[in-house]
């Protein structure tokens, strides 16, 4: 019963907190360099989370050659910014991060 009500309150709150700013925004006439910048969230937020773990795999920046998780990165970003294909990224994201691992660790 402790677990529900620790997932209910943190919902309630949640939404405490998010719905006043969307109900706000829905009501205001926003300048169209507002609406400009936030296209760029989403990117900004996908960069905020992968960047760390591919930089710093074990905690610490680690740009050597044996950062698989690094040249997986490298190698799906040139993919993305050439093809556009989500699907094809992720593909041979994770088979080079696979080959690499086995090569370098010897999984």
């Amino acid at each position: 019963m402790n677990e529900f009500l620790l997932v209910l309150g943190m919902a309630v709150v949640t939404f405490a907190v998010r719905y006043p700013v969307l109900a706000l925004v829905g009501k205001l006439k926003l300048p169209p360099g507002v609406f400009r910048a936030l296209k760029y969230v989403p990117g900004a937020v996908l960069a905020a989370i992968i960047v760390p773990g591919v930089l710093m795999p074990e905690g610490v920046i680690d740009i050597s050659p044996t950062n698989t998780y690094l040249i997986a990165g490298i190698a799906s970003g040139l993919v993305a910014w050439r093809t556009k294909n989500v699907l094809l990224t992720i593909l041979i994201g994770m088979a080079l991060f696979l080959i690499l691992r086995f090569v370098i660790i010897g999984m």
